[in-house]
């Protein structure tokens, strides 16, 4: 006989479709690696949608054939980003439970909780008591009120172990007592997760040091589907052409890696820089300001072509030779790091947190002193420069966890949690009995 299919859900803060970025790309390709391989397990996703002025509720993604992707419509500005819930009265938290109940899903695995808020946790442990829950922590929004950067306020360091008091320095507005009180309140929900992923132990670490059992937190790094190469139609070439692919924000360090390419253009490097990147306009003026200019100083080496879509980037890769991550923030796993890798391309990074862990500095790629343009031109002039380095540092690169491999492992985890806790549940109803 063939056991029935367990159902997980995906909850998301955005869906491709409406909010590009790394979270939301992985989630969206997890959910459909596992509707296409999985015997299993039968996966929804439950992206979040802005609809200002509206009333919670699900709705179809647009244009598109997948009825197990759907849309979780709310207002964002109902959302307190500093208390991580929606001040809505209950609306989203009444809405959520509507949904939990038609879909009975096996396993909640929340990818993010942005603009829908940490209480959907209790949510699901009150109307499915015997579902099992995960979380996925792909940033530090939990810990650090800035964005979830964990990069100082006042002087864009990055913060390492961040308490009550140094949270309040970074935000004089809001005294340490708040923030012990938006800490406690998060753990408190936390308390209800069986078990978190962490993508680099970097993160792992950060998130043990703020109160999670260790033994709660296991380390599975995101998978990747397949990508096909473009090959070059010159293999032989010289090795200067640099590739920014990312967002163009303060935290991504778009400015220190034009402050490196202004040093090396007034030094006649050979060093030229494409970047793709996109949401420089949503940017603060004064940094929108800052970036234009030292594109103006550059334009002789450096274009800056946009966005792209995810079909472009074969080709895209194909025309870089060194995929530049300059982050000042510590990363935790870095999307366009395993992209770089499935495209033949080293890395040259930031030397701290997640980017420095999932590249090895000599092996596959190399590091520079986080937010130093200085350091980061040395590194590479280093690069362009030394005869047989690109081909050495190409074959160090690893294999990319396949997204196939990450699903295996996902669902074992998945059977494991769903048999501990109706196993737990039983026992403590066959106590209550015996009482």
């Amino acid at each position: 006989m063939i056991a029935p299919r367990r159902r997980v859900l995906f909850v998301s803060h955005g869906h491709p479709s409406t909010s590009v970025g790394g979270a939301e790309t992985y989630a969206l390709e997890l959910h459909q690696t596992m509707r296409g391989a999985s015997d299993g397990f039968e996966p929804i996703l439950l992206a979040h949608a802005a609809s200002p002025g509206g009333q919670p509720r699900v709705a179809r993604v647009s244009d598109g054939d997948d009825p197990t992707q759907v849309l979780f419509l709310s207002d964002p500005s109902a959302y307190d980003r500093f208390a991580g819930r929606a001040d809505d009265g209950g609306a989203i938290a009444d809405a959520f439970e509507d949904v939990l109940r038609e879909l009975q899903p096996d396993v909640v695995h929340f990818q993010h909780t942005l603009f829908l808020g940490y209480d959907l946790i209790g949510v699901v442990r009150r109307t499915l008591p015997d579902a099992a829950i995960v979380y996925t922590l792909h940033e530090y929004l939990p810990i650090c009120h800035h964005e979830g950067q964990m990069v100082r306020t006042y002087d864009r360091t990055p913060c390492l172990r961040p308490g009550p008091q140094d949270c309040a320095r970074c935000f004089p507005g809001i005294s340490a007592g708040q923030f012990l009180l938006r800490r406690r309140h998060t753990q408190s929900q936390f308390a209800m997760v069986n078990r978190f992923i962490a993508p680099s132990h970097f993160l792992r670490d950060r998130y043990v040091d703020w109160g999670i059992d260790p033994a709660r937190i296991i380390v599975e790094e995101n998978g990747r589907p397949s990508a096909d190469r473009v090959e070059l139609s010159v293999p032989a070439r010289s090795r200067h052409t640099l590739g920014f692919f990312g967002q163009l924000t303060p935290f991504k360090g778009a400015d220190v890696l034009l402050r490196a390419m202004r040093l090396l253009t007034e030094q006649g490097s050979a060093a030229r820089l494409r970047i793709h990147g996109a949401n420089l306009e949503r940017q603060r003026s004064a940094f929108r300001r800052e970036v234009r200019a030292l594109l103006d100083n550059t334009s002789t080496n450096t274009t800056l072509h946009g966005s792209y879509r995810r079909d472009e980037l074969p080709r895209l890769m194909a025309d870089v030779d060194w995929v530049v991550v300059p982050s000042i923030w510590w990363e935790n796993a870095p999307l366009v790091i395993q992209e770089a890798f499935q495209h033949g391309r080293p890395v040259i990074c930031s030397d701290i947190g997640g980017m420095a862990e999932k590249v090895t500095d000599g092996v596959n790629g190399l590091h520079f002193g986080a937010g130093d343009p200085a350091s980061l031109a040395v590194t590479i002039t280093r690069a362009i420069e030394a005869p047989a380095l690109w081909d050495q540092l190409v074959a160090g690169i690893p294999r990319v966890h396949s997204m196939r491999d990450h699903v295996a492992r996902l669902e074992a985890l998945y059977r494991e949690l769903i048999d501990a806790r109706r196993g737990e549940l039983a026992g403590a109803r066959c106590g209550e009995r015996w009482r």
